[in-house]
């Protein structure tokens, strides 16, 4: 199924899975590219070694093209957009907008980079930037998340830009890749959908509780880290959801004082990261602690199965999904049905 994004990045099939923390592995990004998708690595909760091992054992596993999620505003960035350099990685993108200078670094070394963004405008400075294509989120999406859906929000971008622009919030079969395609996009971008496969490594009874979430089984919430963040409802969003003061911050501190065993971040580093991700606003010192410690919250979820312990994040398209299929047949599916909704779509 050819479009501008299949032209750009060199994959068979207009289908992303993006770069989700501690799901995103090579494993995952593997399947996907040998499936004719894009797969990309989730290297904002690696190490700058750990990235480095999981680039070469993707590569190990496919020779098809996959792409590596990059924080912009990492303390390494331009170490780790030098490694994707070095390690001849088809594709660059990017949760927060990169600096002009580290987009037109990439560019110049034959890398495609694609931004995640919000709003058209966000669109427009990229793209006047030199960004190849972007990945626009509508809220029905996982993660951190706003509040205008998709079928406004797409077609707003795709009207602003002339870079191929791919859809995420809310698709995950092939109508809604069609109707994206419809809207003028050059393909989808899924994460609840891929991390619910077979070959995603997260836990079977973690997998469990998103397939037994509902419609109605998220939330948005910014009591996670201050920012807008869509999660599937448990005790332990309950539990952020009611508390504050004091025994927010104490629980936030708990769960910072794990990540900072984890990683080996000093409690300087961990406050002045988490008080970056202020953006503006006015958090409590409970927020900007959990700012710095999300990644834990994550961790316990999709690695250690801690369904009581962690955050799940989670796009509205959880409660429309009752499976577990392989990437290879995830992808043929949302194709072939894309194509008989297309055809059926044209006139005689």
């Amino acid at each position: 199924m050819p479009t501008a994004l299949t032209r750009l990045v060199g994959v068979r099939h207009p289908v992303v899975q993006t770069g989700m923390g501690w799901v995103a592995g090579p494993r995952l990004v593997s399947a996907v590219a040998n499936a004719g998708g894009l797969g990309i690595l989730a290297s904002a909760t690696m190490r700058f070694d750990e990235l480095q091992a999981a680039i070469k054992e993707t590569r190990g596993r496919t020779d098809a093209p996959f792409g590596v999620n990059l924080r912009a505003d990492a303390s390494d960035a331009a170490e780790r957009v030098e490694l994707l350099i070095d390690e001849g990685v088809a594709v660059a993108s990017f949760a927060l907008a990169p600096r002009a200078e580290m987009i037109a670094r990439l560019k110049d070394a034959g890398v495609v980079v694609i931004p995640s963004v919000g709003a058209a405008r966000h669109a427009e400075k990229v793209a006047a930037w030199g960004a190849d294509a972007v990945i626009v989120q509508g809220g029905e999406g996982g993660g951190h998340t706003g509040g205008v859906a998709s079928t406004l929000l797409l077609p707003s971008v795709v009207d602003a830009v002339d870079i191929p622009v791919i859809a995420a919030g809310g698709f995950f079969d092939g109508r809604g890749l069609a109707a994206a395609l419809a809207y003028g996009a050059a393909g989808v971008a899924m994460g609840t959908r891929f991390l619910l496969t077979k070959e995603s490594t997260v836990p079977d009874e973690v997998k469990a509780r998103y397939l037994a979430a509902k419609l109605d089984g998220t939330v948005v919430t910014t009591r996670v880290d201050g920012l807008p963040h869509r999660v599937l409802r448990t005790e332990l969003v309950d539990s952020l959801e009611r508390r504050g003061g004091l025994p927010g911050l104490l629980l936030a501190a708990r769960n910072a004082a794990r990540f900072r065993s984890l990683t080996g971040l000093t409690w300087r580093a961990m406050i002045r990261e988490g008080r970056a991700m202020r953006h503006g606003r006015d958090l409590t010192w409970a927020q900007v602690i959990m700012a710095a410690n999300t990644p834990m919250l994550l961790r316990a979820a999709m690695v250690e199965g801690r369904t009581d312990a962690g955050v799940l994040a989670s796009g509205q398209v959880a409660g429309m999904l009752g499976d577990l299929p392989s990437c290879a047949d995830l992808i043929a599916d949302i194709t072939t049905r894309a194509r008989e909704v297309l055809t059926e779509l044209s006139p005689e």
